[in-house]
């Protein structure tokens, strides 16, 4: 009986020690995933969703994580993964309503929104292959290593790719710059 009460006591501290580690993880990674979860389906709500998602599954599964050092790649290729699985459960009505845009709150002026929600609006644009590491690299402050293992591409790829995405959205807002310019003479 004496064996039976110490495995007892075992389970809930290693109970414990995964809520702890859990905790954690939420507390540090939560606005982050929120932020990257909003930029790739631009809805406040599905965003939340997606994170929450996320970190079900990271609960699930948070003893495979044996390197808290890969903490981020690993909750952001889950939400990633979510992502893509809410395309394959749900057949979307399409409508001619543009999409919301994510809008700086401290932006002084008019002129710095329409600038931000040009270059947004251009990054939406960019094919997924490069969109993807732009963004991790851009909103979430990944580094090319933590893009290439999220992403599961050699680093040589990713920096290719961010590359790409960096002069596609430069000849984008030259292109746009130069249509303002030539609307307004």
């Amino acid at each position: 009986m004496l064996g039976n009460e110490n495995s007892k006591s075992q389970v809930l501290v290693d109970m414990a020690e995964k809520n702890t580690r859990y905790e954690k993880l939420v507390h540090v990674y939560h606005r982050e995933l929120y932020r990257f979860a909003y930029w790739l389906c631009r809805d406040p709500d599905i965003a939340e969703d997606l994170v929450q998602e996320t970190f079900l599954r990271a609960w699930r599964s948070l003893d495979s994580l044996l390197d808290q050092k890969a903490a981020k790649p690993w909750l952001l290729t889950i939400l990633r993964r979510e992502n893509a699985r809410r395309f394959e459960r749900k057949q979307f009505d399409y409508s001619d309503v543009e999409n919301d845009t994510l809008v700086d709150e401290k932006s002084v002026t008019l002129d710095d929104e329409m600038e931000q929600t040009v270059i947004q609006r251009q990054i939406a644009k960019l094919p997924d292959e490069y969109r993807e590491p732009l963004l991790l690299q851009v909103v979430m402050g990944c580094s090319g290593e933590e893009i290439a293992e999220i992403l599961d591409l050699n680093k040589n790829t990713v920096m290719t790719r961010l590359y790409r995405a960096r002069n596609q959205l430069k000849e984008a807002l030259s292109r746009d710059d130069e249509q303002l310019k030539g609307a307004s003479n």
